[in-house]
């Protein structure tokens, strides 16, 4: 297999690279940004500064070098063989604020934490985002996986989302631009969520703490929030529960090398120590297909796995 080579992807971006201000880093180690801190590297990372030094490297980037957009890497697994071409992270000076923007209204960066969006709603009295709270991502993640919690959904709350595309064209979508559906929206693949702008309503600040302090309350008793995870491994298949189908199956607390199915939240996935991308999607197929030998219910992944195997390691999907 031919090695990643960042420094020859740089050089195709040409001189325009000086004008940049964001940071540029060739093979650069993804296991570093994700949560699972498992998997190989990126052949080149740019995190950029602001939406216009984002739109000047994609008026730089070849149409032929793929293009990857990651968040904090809170439910995403990345292969050992790591991500081909180009990955963007936003950077939070340019993508992480989250600030007042009319009445009931908060407009926030793709890459503010979800509880951060809570708190700040929290602050100024608008209920209808507790549930951020007990989220472990950022607001751009959200918005492609219209991430919910504890009976809500971001779909809910979203008014308008800023993106650019792949030439670095600006957009506005409209909630229903968005096609949001259960854990998933159909909006282009090729956006970028750059930010968005959410209504709450008026609600009493002592209520909104109590609703967050339920929350993180039932995050922290059952869920392994202090592992190595992805949080959620699987959806909830209409009309049942990801984790009891895991449960009933065998496998709650299930290792292969050294990944393990939580045995507090068994559909939660985890890096005991030394797992490679290998043992932990490995290890999600085959919970997959023992629920189904079990209950007959196809379980489908929440975490985004994303890159390229190494050869010889390759994982394949279980089909029904």
């Amino acid at each position: 297999m031919r090695q990643v080579n960042g420094e020859e992807l740089l050089a195709r971006l040409g001189s325009g690279v000086e004008t940049l201000r964001g940071r540029l880093t060739p093979d650069a180690p993804m296991d570093r940004m994700t949560w699972f801190q498992a998997g190989g590297p990126a052949e080149l990372l740019f995190q950029p500064q602001d939406v216009e030094d984002l739109q000047a490297f994609l008026k730089l980037l070849p149409e032929d070098v793929p293009l990857t957009v990651v968040g904090v890497g809170s439910n995403l697994l990345v292969r050992d063989g790591g991500i081909k071409g180009v990955v963007v992270r936003l950077s939070a000076k340019g993508f992480g604020n989250v600030e007042e923007a009319g009445e009931n209204r908060i407009r926030a960066g793709a890459i503010c934490p979800d509880k951060n969006v809570a708190a700040f709603a929290m602050d100024r009295g608008l209920g209808g985002f507790h549930f951020y709270y007990g989220i472990p991502g950022s607001i751009g993640g959200a918005l492609r996986m219209n991430a919910g919690a504890n009976g809500a959904e971001t779909r809910e709350r979203v008014i308008e989302v800023e993106a650019l595309d792949r030439q670095g064209n600006r957009h506005v979508l409209s909630n229903a631009d968005m096609g949001y559906s259960y854990r998933h929206s159909s909006a282009p693949a090729e956006l970028i969520f750059t930010h968005v702008t959410f209504e709450g309503y008026p609600e009493d600040k002592a209520k909104i703490r109590a609703d967050m302090d339920a929350v993180r309350h039932h995050r922290e008793t059952v869920q392994p929030v202090r592992e190595k995870t992805g949080g959620s491994t699987f959806k909830n298949p209409e009309g049942h529960s990801a984790w009891r189908l895991i449960d009933d199956a065998g496998c709650r607390g299930l290792m292969i090398g050294g990944a393990q199915m939580s045995s507090l939240h068994c559909n939660f996935m985890i890096n005991t120590g030394q797992a490679t991308a290998y043992d932990l999607e490995y290890l999600g197929e085959t919970v997959r297909q023992r629920v189904y030998e079990n209950s007959g219910v196809l379980l489908e992944w929440e975490i985004k796995r994303l890159g390229k195997f190494i050869p010889g390691r390759e994982v394949i999907p279980f089909q029904a």
